[in-house]
């Protein structure tokens, strides 16, 4: 498979190819102290020079040394709020001449994913299946998930709450990518460019770039080896579904949930999450009304409230719950593990839980 070069100069074009195609695009950018994925007007909207800085409940920015576009590791938000929305209507009731019911004509737009991590590409494909390929199809994630175009981004740098080494998903991309580039930055600054598909191919003819060579392509490598070996945290997968089946009444959990505070932080942030409510909203005239989707998360207690009685009321049940469907039975509802190994649970606790440290706690309790 051949690979690309693409200068520094010459890498803006991709904005104006991707907007000539039709495509708004989504990128990373900086907003309130924070590295999030926004729509982008220009390429200079990126986080030049910016980097992230995580460990458990903290998250900050600082200035790199050099002018890179993508040394950064994640962003607090996940590439999910464009396909699975937090909050969409579904159809809305009218009471004018007769009774109406108007279904919402969901937004189709083109976008274009730049800056998407090997994890975030497993997290896409891991809701694929829950949105996709079951019985029932969610209208509003297909439509938006037929109209992107991913342009990935291998990691050359990890915070200090990733471990995708450990769930197999990274750092380097592997599938479901249109394009995909690595960034290499001394002793030149130039892109290393994967062609993912036949549409990635298209957009890359109307760029700049020549064949890369070995030396090129070896550093570029090097840089994403680097970036794997750099990781601090790890969480050993082996027998882990046995693991916590095994656990289920263990005392252990009553000792998270002495820490836990039920904030739904960890699931709010998590890339493949999709609990999600239904609510309804009356006009105060009583001639409409709406029906909104909205996210959820299994640690408020109206998740599962069932006719005047809460299913998991207490914190123990609920952090029990959430990492045992993370990690154990995900795998068997939906034939792979929930989790990409990301690190957001970690960086966004506000009592700093870790889930790396919570299965290795619990291996040590057997």
């Amino acid at each position: 498979m051949f690979r690309y070069v693409v200068e520094l100069d010459d890498f803006k074009s991709f904005f104006d190819v991707l907007k000539e195609k039709g495509y708004e695009v989504i990128g990373p950018t900086v907003r309130d102290n924070a590295i999030i994925y926004e729509r982008l007007g220009s390429f200079n909207e990126l986080p030049i020079g910016i980097t992230d800085e995580q460990e458990r409940s903290a998250y900050r920015l600082k200035k790199r040394n050099d002018k890179a576009l993508f040394g950064y590791a994640l962003s607090p938000y996940s590439w999910k709020r464009y396909l699975f929305p937090p909050s969409i209507k579904l159809f809305e009731i009218t009471k004018k001449d007769g009774i109406k019911i108007i279904e919402n004509d969901y937004d189709g737009k083109k976008l274009a994913f730049i800056g998407v991590r090997a994890c975030e590409i497993h997290a896409i494909y891991i809701q694929d299946k829950v949105f996709l390929d079951g019985k029932f199809i969610d209208p509003v994630y297909k439509k938006r998930r037929d109209n992107i175009f991913i342009f990935a981004v291998n990691c050359i740098t990890a915070s200090n709450t990733c471990f995708c080494v450990s769930m197999n998903t990274g750092p380097k991309v592997t599938f479901g990518y249109d394009l995909a580039l690595t960034e290499v930055i001394e002793p030149n600054h130039y892109f290393i460019i994967d062609v993912g598909s036949k549409l990635g191919e298209e957009i890359l003819k109307n760029v700049r770039h020549r064949e890369a060579n070995n030396d090129e392509i070896k550093k570029a490598e090097e840089v994403v080896n680097n970036t794997a070996k750099s990781m601090k945290r790890s969480i050993d997968t082996s027998d882990i579904k046995e693991l916590l089946y095994s656990n289920y009444e263990s005392e252990y959990w009553n000792d998270v949930a002495k820490r836990c505070l039920s904030c739904t932080n960890c699931t709010m942030v998590c890339p493949t999450c999709f609990c999600n409510n239904v609510e309804d909203v009356t006009d105060l005239k009583g001639e409409s009304s709406e029906r909104w989707r909205v996210w959820d998360s299994c640690f408020t207690n109206e998740f599962t409230y069932i006719h005047g009685n809460t299913i998991r009321s207490s914190t123990a049940a609920k952090y029990r719950h959430w990492i045992t469907h993370k990690l154990a039975t995900w795998i068997d509802q939906f034939g792979s593990s929930g989790c990409v190994g990301c690190g957001r649970c970690i960086t966004w606790c506000p009592v700093g839980i870790d889930i790396t440290e919570e299965i290795r706690a619990l291996r040590s309790k057997r």
